[in-house]
């Protein structure tokens, strides 16, 4: 099972970009997935990590003051998948995004049905903001 962050990249001040954490089997033979509550970290060079945005599986949010208002946090659990809105981006917001989840799956073991999850980190996507 794989936990990935994308949609990083250059962009300049102002613009926007949509980063994406999704959840998948790999080579894995699963009778199902689901993404359940993910938050978005984000740590820039020389600095903390900092928790950017949450999401439950239900759907409620939660974002850092730095930035409500810009950010959009969402979650389309038919493709097993969150993504975070970047708009208004500034200097400061240039950092390695991380996503958190929790995911959960099901196999098949020797013709019978099990239930697994997980606490995974995804691999980092840089957001480089120029000005």
């Amino acid at each position: 099972v794989q936990l990935q962050a994308s949609g990083g990249g250059l962009v300049q001040t102002g613009g926007s970009l949509r980063l994406s954490c999704a959840a998948s089997g790999g080579t894995l033979r699963l009778t199902h997935i689901e993404i359940g509550a993910v938050d978005w970290y984000r740590q820039a060079s020389g600095k903390e990590r900092e928790l950017v945005a949450s999401i439950t599986s239900g759907g409620s949010t939660k974002y850092a003051d730095s930035v409500k208002g810009r950010f959009t946090i969402s979650r389309d659990n038919a493709k097993n998948t969150v993504y975070l809105q970047m708009s208004s981006l500034k200097s400061e917001d240039t950092a390695v995004y991380y996503c958190d989840a929790r995911v959960t799956w099901g196999t098949i073991v020797d013709g019978t049905p099990e239930e697994y999850g997980m606490d995974y980190r995804g691999k980092g996507t840089l957001v480089t903001v120029s000005s």
